[in-house]
């Protein structure tokens, strides 16, 4: 088993009610493809991301909040956590990203897991330039739903916050991305 599925399998454990939750990072990469290098299932974390629409109903929702304390607790001592929540205007995404959603096939009693398309999840890659987060971007084209033309008009048509760092992070990787592609 690997870290994501440890994580999330003690979060399932500890929910009462049915949850969706949208994976990103490399827990959305070693969960949601079937090629991945071994190393990803060495995060110490899950990410998510969290739809603006649903926000008002999640955080009324005291059977996930508790069950995510009460996971963090029990994996404190190994280092594994589930805390990086964000919001879907903190992330670069594409306008409809969440008409795109694939399901990840994860057994559980309680979660329903989705990721961003391929081509969602580059652009959540292009938030830092950092080389694992480069080589994600690498491993990601070469995934048959990531082709050229509909990854040039997401990076057009991407919805970056407004956060000076992510813009320039935005713009160092879009141009090594083209320039990753032209060679």
């Amino acid at each position: 088993m690997n870290n994501p599925q440890k994580i999330l399998t003690t979060l399932d454990g500890f929910l009462q009610n049915k949850m969706r939750l949208i994976l990103y990072g490399r827990a959305a990469l070693v969960l949601g493809y079937h090629n991945t290098p071994s190393e990803y299932g060495a995060t110490m974390d899950v990410d998510a991301i969290l739809p603006l629409m649903e926000m008002p109903r999640l955080e009324k929702n005291d059977d996930f909040w508790n069950a995510l304390e009460a996971t963090n607790a029990k994996l404190e001592h190994s280092g594994l956590y589930l805390t990086h929540l964000f919001a879907e205007d903190q992330v670069i995404l594409s306008k409809n990203w969440l008409d795109h959603l694939v399901p990840i096939h994860f057994p559980s009693s309680h979660l329903y897991l989705f990721r961003p398309s391929t081509t969602d999840l580059i652009l959540t890659k292009m938030m830092r330039v950092d080389p694992h987060d480069r080589d994600d971007i690498a491993f990601l084209l070469t995934q048959n739903d990531a082709n050229l033309p509909t990854l040039n008009k997401m990076i057009e048509n991407a919805i970056v916050p407004d956060i000076p760092e992510l813009h320039e992070a935005f713009r160092s990787n879009t141009k090594w991305l083209k320039e990753l592609l032209s060679d």
